[in-house]
């Protein structure tokens, strides 16, 4: 009897376990990508075809860039190659330099209305997901925190 119940009790933690783990992002294209991006845009900002036309190659490109950085820290993540001071220095300054762009593009585009309601949705995103790193680093930290005695 002991044995069936310990048993099913570790069968339970190994399901529990194993459907615990659950894959993140999504398989989706680039182009699908954008095409979802425009989408939400068109919803939260009431584009015309006409916008829509001109953000598209816009979030195209965007979203071709996060998925190549991506590629490339997950090359580094596996080799084990931490990058050095100017490099991380030039790759901030690279980023911050797309986000300048892709603003004074989106200023082009939208009209005064529309600009104001993209700031709003772009300062919100910003802000929750600096809460969501700042989550996760906490619970890496309590992860990887020594035991103290």
């Amino acid at each position: 009897m002991k044995k069936i119940i310990s048993l099913v009790l570790i069968l339970g933690l190994v399901i529990t376990v194993s459907a615990q783990k659950r894959k993140r992002g999504s398989n989706f294209s680039v182009e699908q990508k954008t095409e979802l991006a425009l989408k939400k845009m068109t919803l939260k900002l009431d584009l015309t075809k006409r916008q829509q036309n001109r953000i598209r190659p816009l979030l195209a490109e965007k979203i071709a860039d996060r998925k190549t950085f991506k590629a490339q820290r997950k090359a580094n993540k596996k080799n084990r190659k931490k990058l050095s001071r100017e490099e991380k220095y030039e790759r901030k300054i690279a980023h911050l330099d797309r986000r300048i762009a892709f603003k004074a593009d989106m200023k082009d585009i939208l009209n005064a209305k529309q600009y104001e309601r993209f700031e709003k949705m772009s300062g919100r995103k910003a802000h929750k997901m600096k809460r969501k790193m700042k989550k996760r680093r906490k619970h890496k930290e309590q992860i990887h925190a020594p035991e103290r005695a």
